[in-house]
């Protein structure tokens, strides 16, 4: 183990990838080289990029690691992608879109399958950025799956989330509205070169104001237009990113995130510790009776979940 963890340290890009593939695979290993690597992380300045599909975050995160990479930033970039409910593969696409940095030794990029998990992220998310942060990786950009309003997870894991929208797909303000306008730090209307996107950042503009508490807030909103294909508003989103982190820290605002943060990660690993144990417990055709007597009406699930807590040792002896 300490081979390993002293290599990813020092910045052995093979160590790194080892690391992420025992994460990716839940090998027992990767919980005892995570509690290792917690000490050496947090310095990286966390981006979420998120957005619905066609938003075009794949185009724009690939913009944003080259002005990234000319301001001599070392740069992480975890992309998750859908899994197929069929096959359970992913298409991992943005290694495809990412060809140009693959000689980089100042970019590591991983593609992950989001294998089912809601929320945009996959499930090893967290520690595979908690890797490329031991690792020396600062900024780390994570661009979600992209699914609307299920996006809301990468506020738990991002210090800095960038909502894109595309002009002209109403579907997007329409989630906006339901949701997603909570979790922004700065709105990016992409392909600013198409019709419709002055309307499109009018109407986040408007949004924006009709909020009072984020008009008292010590961090306003911006709303960014950017254009990949004429190259147009990648410098002004990376400043924007940049200032947002800082008024973080002077504001005490970053400490505050981060708690939260890591109360919804021990919260998740408690929660997959007892999944774990359940499974253990239980025999499959244990646990297929027991779903057979709720379905019949013979059992209520509240007495169910009772009786697991108290063959789990969860139950209050009182």
């Amino acid at each position: 183990m300490n081979n390993l963890v002293e290599r990813l340290l020092q910045g052995d890009r093979r160590a790194l990838a080892r690391m992420v593939t025992l994460i990716e695979n839940e090998m027992p290993q990767a919980h005892d080289y995570l509690a290792e690597l917690h000490l050496h992380a947090g310095d990286a300045h966390i981006i979420g990029i998120t957005g619905s599909p066609g938003a075009g975050k794949s185009t724009l995160v690939t913009r944003m690691v080259r002005e990234l990479r000319q301001q001599d930033y070392k740069v992480g970039i975890v992309a998750v992608d859908p899994t197929s409910p069929f096959s359970g593969g992913a298409i991992l696409g943005d290694r495809i879109r990412m060809m140009e940095f693959s000689s980089d030794p100042n970019v590591f990029i991983r593609s992950m399958a989001s294998r089912g998990h809601l929320g945009g992220l996959a499930t090893s998310t967290r520690d595979v950025v908690r890797a490329m942060d031991a690792a020396g990786y600062n900024p780390i950009l994570i661009e979600t799956v992209g699914t609307g309003q299920a996006e809301v997870e990468i506020m738990r894991t991002a210090q800095t989330v960038v909502v894109t929208v595309a002009p002209g797909m109403g579907d997007d303000i329409q989630a906006i509205k339901a949701g997603i306008l909570e979790i922004a730090d700065i709105f990016v209307v992409s392909k600013a070169d198409k019709p419709g996107a002055d309307q499109t950042a009018a109407e986040l503009t408007m949004l924006l104001n009709l909020d009072s508490n984020r008009r008292q807030a010590a961090w306003r909103i911006p709303v960014l237009k950017t254009s990949s294909l004429k190259e147009q508003g990648i410098p002004e989103l990376i400043t924007a990113i940049h200032k947002h982190f800082a008024i973080l820290k002077e504001s005490g605002a970053l400490d505050e995130r981060m708690q939260r943060q890591t109360r919804s990660e021990i919260q998740n690993l408690v929660i997959q510790a007892v999944v774990t144990a359940l499974q253990r417990e239980l025999a499959a055709d244990e646990w297929q009776n027991i779903l057979e007597e709720v379905a019949r009406r013979e059992r209520d699930p509240y007495s169910v979940a009772n009786d697991l807590r108290t063959r789990l040792g969860l139950l209050n002896k009182d």
